[in-house]
């Protein structure tokens, strides 16, 4: 009877390899649970007779079972069961070779560096090392890197920068700056800085819960496409949390849009890859609770090779749920930005900010005039209150404001335009920060005249200089790429080869790591300087 019964579990076990083997993961799942829970059974009947060295081989052929089922596990991206079975396969040999390098995989996916370079440095001891040596170095030296990008933030993407934004992405990982969650008086609540930033200081950098992405037609007039895609993305998120406690609560700690005073104020250490598994509870997911959760957070991808080059595709469309980011408030006078790469967001300071206050995105364009910004903020489904929309607010129904907006309407000469506003704030008695409010709202008409010879040779002598309206706007509403590229075609237009002094380029440098943040170094700096001013 025991030989039949070997011969079966036999059988199930080559076909789970073979399934295996051929890449079937979810089926070699399926017969390897099957597999585990006969020898689970026949142990347990075994134990009664005494049968020692029977046990010892059900349990080293459990031990393979759970370890291969990881690595399908694995392959599916089911992280939280995969590490399960790992932990089950080391139960039994607490040093099994494949098993620990299946787990370190695994780990480094989730962004937990110490514990996999733990795995990798047990494996190491092992015979079968000698063998694997290249791969094993390969990983210890991979998760001694990440560890020390996820505590010190520590990135560098000049290599890419300089290759064109071609090959291979930058490596990266998790890694949370100097911002805690904190009631807002934006919106619910918000991020905030717990030390002073200068502008480009680095905030965060923060893996998607799920990403879609896709070729949208420019025919697609009915966002039949965008439906598609928006079920894929929800699809993808309610999987991810399926799998994950982990991931489930940290998504349920996301506003739906309702009763956002009520909310709780979560910790930030919560959000690191690192955190108490205790803190996460085995809950049900609610698909109903995750969508009306990414209706309200999921963000479009905004590519830093797009915004560096000037160049996008009308026809590509990514959205994903960045959770972390997800925290900051929109502001009319934003002092933080993000762009994507991979599956990832990072956001950096724009501005320089102090300890205590809110960070803020543009969460759409904010080098628009008031009755713009009151469009966009309605189709985000919320009015905005920041102190520079009330500021202008206040200036509306001032004549001036509606004959320049006009002006701008009909393509009048814009440099009277630029003018006029230079004079009404000094008549307005317009002071510091408020003036890059207004100039922001107007730069449609400051961009113009910056941008053309003719008209700074006919106004360039009436109004403030290039660079002090560019410092003031900057003030206004963070540094941006468009701010960069004027400065960069004044320097050009102003001889020297289109480089400049050392003091304009440390002033263009200056302006580019609040635009891009300081995650590259100088060479690379130039290297986009000089791809703004061809773009």
């Amino acid at each position: 009877m025991e030989n039949e019964e070997d011969e079966k579990m036999q059988l199930l076990r080559s076909k789970a390899t073979d399934l295996l083997l051929r890449e079937e993961w979810k089926e070699s799942i399926q017969a390897y649970s099957q597999f585990i829970s006969l020898c689970h059974h026949h142990i347990s009947n075994t134990r009664n007779r005494m049968d020692t060295d029977r046990v010892s081989r059900l349990r080293k052929s459990m031990c393979l079972a759970y370890s291969n089922q990881a690595e399908a596990r694995f392959r599916l991206r089911d992280f939280n069961q995969g590490l399960k079975d790992c932990d089950e396969a080391l139960k039994i040999e607490d040093a099994h070779f494949k098993t620990l390098l299946c787990k370190g995989k695994i780990l480094i996916n989730l962004d937990r560096y110490n514990l996999a370079l733990q795995c990798f440095k047990i494996a190491v001891l092992d015979p079968q090392a000698s063998v694997n040596s290249e791969m094993l170095n390969g990983y210890l030296e991979k998760c001694k890197k990440m560890e020390s990008l996820l505590r010190t933030g520590g990135f560098d993407f000049s290599d890419w920068i300089l290759s064109g934004f071609r090959g291979k992405l930058p490596e990266l990982a998790e890694y949370i700056g100097p911002v805690e969650i904190k009631k807002s008086e934006i919106s619910g609540r918000g991020l905030f800085a717990t030390k002073n930033l200068d502008s480009g200081s680095l905030l965060l950098v923060t893996k998607a819960v799920a990403v879609e992405r896709g070729i949208l037609p420019q025919s697609d007039i009915d966002n039949s496409g965008q439906l598609v895609m928006w079920k894929n993305l929800v699809d993808k998120v309610v999987d991810s949390a399926g799998k994950c406690n982990r991931t489930y609560h940290i998504i349920c700690k996301l506003s739906n849009g309702e009763e956002e005073e009520s909310l709780e104020v979560p910790g930030i250490d919560m959000f690191r890859p690192d955190a108490d598994e205790s803190l996460f509870s085995d809950e049900k997911v609610d698909k109903g609770r995750l969508l009306s959760i990414l209706d309200v957070n999921s963000l479009t991808e905004d590519m830093i090779s797009t915004k560096v080059l000037g160049k996008s595709s009308n026809d590509y469309y990514g959205v994903g749920l960045w959770v972390l980011s997800s925290f900051i408030n929109h502001s009319c006078y934003p002092n933080a930005k993000r762009f994507h790469i991979g599956d990832y967001v990072i956001v950096h300071i724009s501005r320089d900010v102090k300890a205590g206050e809110e960070l803020t995105f543009g969460y759409f364009d904010v080098f628009s005039p008031l009755c713009n910004r009151k469009k966009m903020a309605s189709s985000w489904g919320f009015d905005c209150n920041c102190k520079r929309c009330k500021f202008e607010e206040g200036l509306c129904s001032k004549q001036e404001m509606k004959e320049m907006e006009i002006g701008i309407e009909r393509g009048l000469d814009l440099g009277g335009v630029v003018y006029k506003l230079e004079e009404c704030m000094r008549r307005w008695m317009v002071r510091g920060r408020a003036k890059g409010h207004l100039r922001a709202s107007f730069w449609v008409a400051y961009s113009e005249v910056f941008g053309s010879e003719k008209l700074m040779r006919k106004w360039g002598r009436r109004i403030p200089a290039m660079e002090a309206l560019l410092e003031s706007i900057v003030d206004g509403v963070g540094s941006d790429g468009r701010i960069l590229k004027v400065f960069m075609e004044g320097i050009k237009r102003n001889g020297n080869g289109g480089s400049g002094g050392v003091v304009e380029m440390e002033k263009a440098m200056k302006l580019g790591r609040g635009a891009y943040g300081k995650v590259m170094k100088k060479q690379a700096m130039k290297s986009i300087l000089e791809l703004i001013t061809q773009s």
